[in-house]
């Protein structure tokens, strides 16, 4: 629980920020603590702590009981995220070799134009599986820029 204002006898509210002299704190892009920002923070805190009153063993058990049930959930969700790239990769893998048909592009009510070849490889970009194709001559797909193109699974409309 916060407290963000105080009632003065006068029926104002007056920030308690300017009530004790501190700034209002300042926000970044990133609103999400991190690892590396709890640990600067606990360490400031065991530095600055009153020698005759250091902090509550128990409430020093419990700051470092949610630092590592943070790291463990961090843990977890980059597991996961690995998983998940695994997983689309081992799913998508039987389609190297395939002849497959992809629409390029979803524009208007035409739809888009479809583009034949052969599953070359299956690439992870951002945690996303994407294949690249070879043309009927065995030459791989490229952009303008002679860069492999990728197509998505979800652009697949017939294999085989």
């Amino acid at each position: 629980m916060s407290i963000t204002s105080v009632n003065g006898t006068g029926g104002s509210d007056l920030p308690i920020n300017s009530l004790i002299g501190n700034p209002a704190p300042q926000t970044t892009g990133n609103s999400v603590l991190g690892e590396h920002d709890f640990l600067a923070l606990l360490t400031t805190q065991l530095q600055n702590q009153n020698p005759l009153q250091p902090m509550d063993e128990t409430q020093s058990i419990a700051e470092l009981a949610q630092f590592s049930q943070l790291q463990e959930t961090t843990n977890l969700a980059t597991s996961f995220q690995n998983f998940q790239s695994s997983f689309s990769v081992t799913q998508f893998a039987g389609f190297i070799g395939k002849a497959v048909s992809v629409e390029t592009s979803t524009g208007g009510q035409n739809g888009g134009s479809l583009v034949s070849g052969t599953v070359n490889k299956v690439v992870v970009q951002n945690g996303q599986p994407f294949f690249t194709m070879t043309d009927a001559n065995g030459n791989l797909m490229t952009d303008s820029g002679g860069n492999p193109m990728l197509f998505s699974p979800n652009q697949i409309v017939t294999v085989g």
